[in-house]
């Protein structure tokens, strides 16, 4: 690594990568399309909404049905099998402001978080963490966070890591047997790094995105860097996928300052990195 290949080159602004079911999974946020994409770069619209898509996260339940992230309708929406959008769970009255990433662990639970003031524009505020539950019900688990962005489950569903973006660090929780968080620590510090979208490897270090700084970093726990990928724009978020989850894939887009994150121009690309030095695990 990194001989970076691109894979789709026109995106207006993608992010929320993931790897499923044989292909890469990416929220397309300017454009408010979930797509599908293969290995050969072959893609598939298999969401359109009609929502203001930005943010827009998406994750998996066990059973194989897609949630969406609509921020403005502070919804947790299930694409159902006739391809129909209905509610999972309601979020309305946990915040007024944005919400953004989502997680499923392996049993079944549902991370959202949630900015914690109107972005962009309004003025900074900490962000929370909400559950959801497999039932549908919605509490808050975690608040006080930097600008809340990517998120992971480790494998044995112990661990939540939340990276916060202003604050230069990943963040872990211990999960509880009802989903419940406690034990909040510094994972990492990251010396001016602005963490985005996260993934785990099987070697327990993290891959962030950073969009200021155009690049991706590998991170250990402790916040020893182990390698770094320099792009020529901002790196939103970054997955492990392919046949043996050895695949980088990155997301990048121009940045041009939170006034102009979606302004019509197709930056969005998704580079692919082969033979990460370890393969992606846990949630996403």
């Amino acid at each position: 690594m990194p001989d970076l290949q691109p894979l789709i080159t026109d995106l207006a602004f993608g992010e929320s990568p993931r790897w499923h079911d044989g292909r890469l999974w990416v929220a397309d946020w300017g454009a408010q399309e979930v797509l599908a994409v293969d290995l050969e770069g072959n893609k598939e619209v298999v969401v359109r909404v009609s929502f203001p898509s930005f943010p827009m996260g998406i994750d998996w339940l066990p059973d194989g049905r897609l949630l969406v992230v609509s921020p403005s309708q502070g919804l947790l929406l299930c694409r159902e099998p006739d391809g129909s959008l209905t509610p999972y769970a309601d979020l309305t009255g946990l915040s007024a402001y944005p919400w953004n990433e989502v997680v499923v662990d392996g049993r079944g639970n549902a991370y959202v978080n949630n900015i914690g003031f109107e972005f962009p524009g309004g003025e900074f505020a900490p962000g929370s963490v909400a559950l959801v539950t497999p039932d549908g019900t919605a509490r808050k688990v975690a608040e006080g966070i930097a600008f809340p962005n990517g998120m992971v489950v480790t494998p044995d569903n112990s661990t939540l890591i939340v990276a916060e973006s202003y604050a230069s660090r990943l963040t872990a929780f211990d999960i509880a047997a009802n989903g419940s968080l406690s034990n909040r620590r510094v994972w990492a510090g990251l010396d001016g790094g602005a963490p985005d979208g996260i993934c785990l490897d099987a070697e327990n270090a993290i891959w962030y995105g950073d969009v200021p700084n155009k690049r991706c970093v590998r991170v250990r726990q402790g916040g020893e860097v182990l390698q770094a990928i320099h792009l020529d724009r901002g790196c939103f978020a970054c997955i492990l996928g392919g046949a043996a989850r050895r695949t980088l894939f990155l997301m990048a887009t121009e940045w041009r300052g939170p006034a102009n994150m979606v302004d019509g121009s197709r930056t969005g690309q998704v580079l692919t990195a082969a033979e990460a030095p370890a393969p992606g695990v846990g949630w996403p």
